[in-house]
C-alpha cells in the first residue's frame, strides 16, 4: 500500500490501477451493449471525469461522441452545496441518447440538477455513468445505471479526482488518512 502526501494531507492507496481499468472496461462493454445502434453522446463533467471519460470512450465498441460540461460545487475537501455551471454545452441534444459521465456522485445534488437541465434539451434518453458513488451520502433519488464502484463516505484522490487541484494524475485511487 502506497502513501502520498498532497499539500497538508496524507493519502493511502485504496483501489489499484488494474482494478480501475477492469471496471472501466466492464462498464464500457455494458454501455456498448445497452446503447448499440444509438450513437450516444458521452457528456463528461469536468474537471474530475476527464481521465475516466477518455478511458471509457476508448473501451466503447460502438460509435459514440463526446463533449464536456464544467460544473463546480467543491472547495477543498467539502461540497459547498451550490452548483455553478462554469462551461456549458454547445451541442444540440434533441433526440440524442446522452450519457452523463461523472467522476463521483455523493449527495447527488449536482447530478439531479444536471439531469433536470439536460431534460429541457429534449434528449431521447439520459443515462448516468459514474466512476464512484457514495450510497450513504446520497440525498437525491437518482437512477445511476452505470457505477464502477460504491465507496464509503471517504475523501479520495487520483484518476482525475483532486484535492485542491492536486493529485489528479495519480493512476490509483488514494483515500485520505485521518491525521
Amino acid at each position: 500500500m502506497s502513501i502520498v502526501k498532497i499539500k497538508d494531507k496524507t493519502f493511502e492507496t485504496s483501489i489499484p490501477e488494474a482494478t480501475i481499468k477492469e471496471r472501466v472496461r466492464q462498464l464500457a462493454q455494458q454501455m456498448s451493449k445497452d446503447l448499440d445502434g444509438k450513437n450516444p453522446v458521452l457528456l463528461g463533467v469536468l474537471n474530475g471525469s476527464f481521465i475516466f471519460a477518455a478511458d471509457l470512450m476508448r473501451e466503447m465498441t460502438i460509435p459514440c461522441e463526446i463533449s464536456f460540461v464544467k460544473l463546480a460545487s467543491y472547495q477543498g475537501t467539502t461540497s459547498t452545496g451550490k452548483v455553478h455551471e462554469v462551461l456549458g454545452i454547445n451541442e444540440d441534444l434533441s433526440d440524442r441518447h446522452v450519457v452523463i459521465v461523472e467522476d463521483i456522485v455523493d449527495t447527488g445534488r449536482t447530478m439531479k440538477q444536471m439531469v433536470e437541465s439536460l431534460g429541457t434539451r429534449n434528449p431521447a434518453s439520459i443515462h448516468i455513468c459514474t466512476l464512484f458513488v457514495k450510497p450513504d451520502k446520497l440525498e437525491e433519488k437518482l437512477d445511476i445505471e452505470y457505477a464502477a464502484f460504491s465507496i464509503p463516505n471517504d475523501f479520495i484522490v487520483g484518476y482525475g479526482l483532486d484535492y485542491d487541484q492536486q493529485g489528479r494524475g495519480l493512476k490509483e485511487i488514494f483515500t485520505l488518512v485521518e491525521d
